[in-house]
Order: C-alpha cells, then sequence, then structure tokens
C-alpha cells in the first residue's frame, strides 16, 4: 500500500488536466477548479505554486523526463501531467527528495495504476541527476551575473531561445534579476475606483478585508502585503479597486491625458488601463473623454461592464481592428482626431511570464523576431501607422507593451519614426510628461531611474518589483495638418 497523496497536489494534478483538455489560461481554471476552492490555507499556496509553475517550465520538465523514460512519446497525458508536478516538486521546492518521489508515484498510481513503476524509476533519476543541476544553477546564479544563456534557461525553465533573448535585451545583470524572480509570485498593486470613492476611503475598505495595504511611490496605490483574500473579497467583481502592476499605472501617468481631453485608446482589452488613464485625468482636475477599441468582441463587452461602475458618460468601447484607423470609412466615434492617442499594443508579454506562466513555452521564436519578418512587430508597426493618423496637431501618440524584448519596443518605434506615417512625429522624454511632472519627487525619481537614452520607459521583473514594461510618448508637430 502506497503512501497517501496530499490534498493540495491531487488538486494541482486535477487543474493541469483541466488545463490540458481545456488548453486553459492556468490562473483562469484555479479559479474556478472545484479542488482548489475545498483547500485550506498552506495547501491552496502549494496548489497554486505547483500548478503556475508546472505551466511555466513545462517544456523544461518534458525535457527532462523525456530523458530518462524508455519511451516517452508513449507516456499517457496523465501520466506525464502527474510525472510534470513530481519533476519540478523535486528541482524547484525544498520538500525531502524520498516524500516528492513517494508522492509522485502515488499521483501517477492514481491515474494509471500500471505506469507506477515506471514514476519510480523516472522520478528517482530526476531525484538524482536533474535536481542538484537545477539547485547548483540557482545557487551560482544567485552569486553572480551571467552571459550563459544555458545557465539561464536552467534557472528560469525557459526554452533557450527566449533565454537567449533576454540576455540580449537586457544584459546579464538585469537578465539574472529577472529569471531568479520568474518563478516567484508578483507582487499585487491595487488602486481605488476613484468614480466610486476617494483614496481615504478606498484604504478604509482594503484594511477592513484584511489586506494590509503598503503605501507605495504613486498616489492612491497599494501594495498588498496579504493578498490572499482579495479574489474573494469582491472588490474586483465590484469594481471597487483596480488591480495593475505598478509599472503599468507609471504607463498611464506617462500617457497623461488631460482633464476633459479627447482620447482613443487602442487595445483596451478588459478596460483596466482605461481606469488608470481617468484616474490621472481626475488627478488633474476632472475625466477626460475616453473611446476604446478592441478587435475581441467579449473584452469589450467585459470593458462594458466595468466601466458602468460610474464611467458610463465618459467612456465608450467598440469593437473595432485598430489596422483600419486610417480607412476613410469610420465609426463616427472613431472618424475625428484626439487629444492622445494611448496604443496598449498586442505583445508577447514577455515582461509578465510571472503573471502568465503560459508564455514562455507557448511563444514561437518567429513571432518575436525583428521587422520585417517578426509577426508581432509587424502586426505592431501596422497599428502604430494607423493610429498615428488620429492623432490631433500637437497631440501625443504613446505606445505600450509589457514586452522586454526589443524588436517588440525600441525597433518598432524606429521604424514607425522612419515611416510616412511617423514622418510629422518627435520623440518626447518620458520624464518630461504633464502626468509625470506632476508626481512627487520619489515618483519622478521612480520614472527616472527607468528611462534609457532615448528618453523610453522600460522595466523589467525583479524579486518583489513590477513587470516588464516599455513606453515611448511621441508628439506630433503642431503645424502638420490632417
Amino acid at each position: 500500500m502506497g503512501a497517501r497523496v496530499g490534498a493540495a497536489r491531487k488538486a494541482a494534478l486535477a487543474a493541469l488536466g483541466d488545463i490540458r483538455r481545456r488548453s486553459g489560461r492556468a490562473r483562469d481554471v484555479m479559479r474556478t477548479s472545484p479542488r482548489l476552492s475545498g483547500l485550506e490555507g498552506r495547501d491552496v499556496a502549494l496548489a497554486e505554486r505547483l500548478v503556475l509553475g508546472v505551466t511555466a517550465t513545462s517544456g523544461q520538465l518534458d525535457g527532462f523526463i523525456n530523458s530518462h523514460a524508455k519511451r516517452p512519446s508513449s507516456l499517457q497525458p496523465q501520466v506525464r501531467d502527474a510525472l510534470r508536478l513530481s519533476t519540478f516538486e523535486l528541482c524547484r521546492l525544498s520538500t525531502e527528495p524520498a516524500v516528492a518521489v513517494s508522492q509522485g508515484v502515488e499521483l501517477v498510481r492514481s491515474v494509471v495504476p500500471r505506469a507506477a513503476g515506471l514514476a519510480n524509476a523516472v522520478l528517482h533519476r530526476v531525484a538524482e541527476e536533474d535536481a542538484p543541476r537545477v539547485r547548483a544553477a540557482v545557487e551560482a546564479l544567485s552569486a553572480t551575473s551571467t552571459n550563459d544563456p544555458l545557465g539561464l534557461a536552467l534557472v528560469s525553465g525557459w526554452p533557450t531561445w527566449l533565454a537567449e533573448g533576454v540576455l540580449f535585451a537586457l544584459g546579464g545583470e538585469a537578465a539574472r534579476a529577472m529569471a531568479l524572480s520568474t518563478l516567484e509570485p508578483a507582487p499585487i498593486w491595487v488602486s481605488g475606483n476613484v468614480a466610486l470613492h476617494d483614496r481615504a476611503a478606498t484604504r478604509e475598505i482594503l484594511a477592513s478585508k484584511g489586506l494590509k495595504p503598503i503605501e507605495s511611490p504613486l498616489p492612491g496605490c497599494w501594495r498588498l502585503a496579504s493578498a490572499a483574500g482579495l479574489a474573494t473579497s469582491g472588490l474586483i467583481s465590484s469594481a471597487d479597486v483596480v488591480t495593475s502592476d505598478l509599472a503599468a499605472r507609471l504607463v498611464a501617468r506617462i500617457a497623461s491625458p488631460a482633464p476633459g481631453s479627447s482620447v482613443l485608446e487602442v487595445g483596451q482589452g478588459r478596460a483596466t488601463k482605461t481606469l488608470l488613464l481617468e484616474e490621472v485625468a481626475c488627478d488633474a482636475g476632472r475625466p477626460a473623454r475616453v473611446v476604446g477599441i478592441d478587435s475581441v468582441a467579449s473584452k469589450r463587452a467585459i470593458a462594458n461592464e466595468r466601466l458602468a461602475h460610474g464611467w458610463g458618460e465618459w467612456c465608450r468601447s467598440l469593437t473595432f481592428d485598430a489596422r483600419n484607423l486610417s480607412s476613410a470609412c469610420l465609426p463616427a466615434e472613431l472618424n475625428q482626431t484626439f487629444d492622445l492617442v494611448f496604443v496598449d499594443a498586442p505583445c508577447s508579454g514577455t515582461g509578465t511570464m510571472r503573471r502568465h506562466p503560459e508564455i514562455a513555452w507557448s511563444l514561437a521564436p518567429e513571432s518575436v523576431g525583428s521587422l520585417p519578418k517578426g509577426e508581432l512587430p509587424a502586426l505592431q508597426l501596422a497599428i502604430l501607422g494607423a493610429a498615428a493618423t488620429r492623432v490631433a496637431p500637437g497631440g501625443a501618440l504613446v505606445y505600450s507593451t509589457c514586452s522586454i524584448l526589443p524588436s517588440e519596443d525600441e525597433e518598432v518605434v524606429r521604424a514607425f519614426l522612419e515611416s510616412p506615417e511617423g514622418s510629422g512625429f518627435s520623440v518626447q522624454d518620458v520624464r518630461e510628461a504633464p502626468g509625470v511632472l506632476a508626481l512627487s519627487a520619489s515618483a519622478r525619481a521612480v520614472v527616472a531611474s527607468n528611462v534609457d537614452d532615448c528618453g523610453f520607459f522600460r522595466t523589467h521583473p525583479v524579486q518583489g518589483g513590477p513587470d516588464g514594461h516599455f513606453c515611448a510618448r511621441l508628439v506630433r508637430n503642431s503645424e502638420v495638418s490632417q
């Protein structure tokens, strides 16, 4: 009779099976998993760590498993799920190896009893060979910077090509920091919906829910010291609070919508940035008038639902392909120029892999290659060029991604500026944006510490810090006619 499998591991295995069968996102599946909702305290944390970790390092885990299995292609999907889970635990968590192997064998036995012997053999090899190698690499990288993409990949769990790209984009020290943070939880920052609550009321609400808000450099933004209860607090579904990364909030400050100004938001998604933009405008006096577009109708529905809580008079959402913004036939809401066009471009999301663990092993190298071949950069350039036609003379065009790859960031901006559509624009240092100049000295220092020689804003993930974001602020020459 084998050891009894812990509830957290059972729940994690069930969630991994659901993710595989539905081709779903890990966090979405976990949010609705009945197995996870029935867990308590430490078991919830362990199950989430296992599910997110396995998802983030799935390709690396398969490499370890395949090297020890006699016929890896014949492994049944549910057996591979269980082996991935236990391999991750052996390589990444502090569980006693004998316990992790025993639990892994029993997990496999629970789904395919006859595969227990295979699991025992594979997991012992992982414990003896792969786990020490990963731990040694983590220890070495914790001590010093690196220019070795193979070591970086071993520590982070990324594919080698992505580790090479991160190293090229950031350099050894920043790549080291990003790799060491990629499997750690990302901090949670929140602010209030300023249409519903002032800042004092928001802070009181957060404290009353036991979320332990801690002041951040930005006004009205708190980091949660105890975020476990946020999902069940009801504050997100009621639109009382806005959750968003600190760097994303700085991007909204760089965009700087003026009070009462006209704003076109390209890539509105679920309206998180819309709410952040309105917060910036309200800080300066009163709301802006925002028209948001997104090509995905389901996102528009969510945006409308969120904006119904206090913003119906000021914000509109449309389903529209941004590449068509230069068309002669536009909906009435778009057939105009705007004081600010904010492009939150579709991107690889490589700066947010802590929050979206699917990215590393679902991203294809060719999708983020340099122009003109890279699929995402080509799309981003097309959107930026079309969006530029909607900028009023003297207005601002702000380009933003949550990627750390230059092919999606600086290279797209430079290609735009060299194009006919970009000929009337010039780069404005993000430190000179009105929304940044209005911040406290400490908050301006945070922005300034993440500005490059071109005046672009760029962050990368670090333990306890914000995600990776890029932002460029471009201004249209006032004498350019439409």
